[in-house]
């Protein structure tokens, strides 16, 4: 079972079952980020403009669980909002565990669900590419720790009626709705605090899962 470390200092929010708070890397999570390549020179943000923020989340199993994302330090606060109130919606997450992202990948969930923020990468070209995931040549919002990947199995990235995920391929009809699946009431969260989606891009590329702080 993968161990998530508890944060305990620098309290952001505190509300009936939600908390959430923040504190900068410590050495040891930095090293796991490095090695995990998630991180290296030339990257967009230095780590000690990075935090761990921790907050409470509504799993798929039903229960409340403590989850814990990298974001730049900018994003606490806005996220910490954004997630309280996906709590008092009970909408459920699947994998949200630093170790989902920047453990050894044999102990990551094998279904690949896991909501994450940084990872130093250039942005992902559409599906419409191909099938190829090749990149723009552009920083992602993910290597400034400004963006939010959720539930991307529920919430896959599509173009051109594709999707380079192929277990989710059942979502790529958006009228079903489903467990886990982002709603205008998801959406409305992340835009109270001036976020952007994916989902709202022009054109045939959707990006379902991601959220960021300037809609890109």
């Amino acid at each position: 079972m993968r161990s998530l470390i508890w944060v305990t200092v620098t309290a952001v929010a505190s509300f009936a079952g939600f908390h959430a708070s923040a504190r900068p890397l410590s050495a040891s999570i930095r090293a796991k980020v490095v090695s995990a390549h998630e991180w290296h020179a030339g990257c967009p943000v230095p780590l000690s403009q990075l935090r761990v923020l921790t907050v409470s989340y509504r799993g798929f199993d039903g229960r409340v669980h403590a989850g814990q994302l990298v974001v730049n330090k900018t994003a606490v606060a806005p996220l910490s909002k954004v997630f309280r109130r996906l709590f008092h919606l009970r909408f459920p997450i699947h994998h949200m565990a630093l170790a989902d992202t920047y453990g050894p990948v044999a102990g990551r969930p094998r279904d690949g669900d896991i909501t994450a923020s940084f990872e130093c990468r250039q942005a992902a070209s559409s599906p419409c590419a191909g099938a190829a995931n090749t990149r723009t040549g552009h920083w992602s919002e993910h290597a400034y720790g400004e963006a939010v990947d959720l539930n991307p199995v529920e919430n896959p990235y599509v173009g051109c009626g594709m999707t380079r995920d192929k277990t989710a391929l059942s979502y790529l009809d958006r009228t079903r709705v489903r467990r886990g699946m982002v709603t205008p009431a998801v959406v409305q969260a992340f835009r109270s605090v001036g976020w952007g989606w994916g989902g709202a891009w022009s054109g045939s590329t959707k990006d379902y899962m991601h959220f960021s702080a300037t809609g890109h």
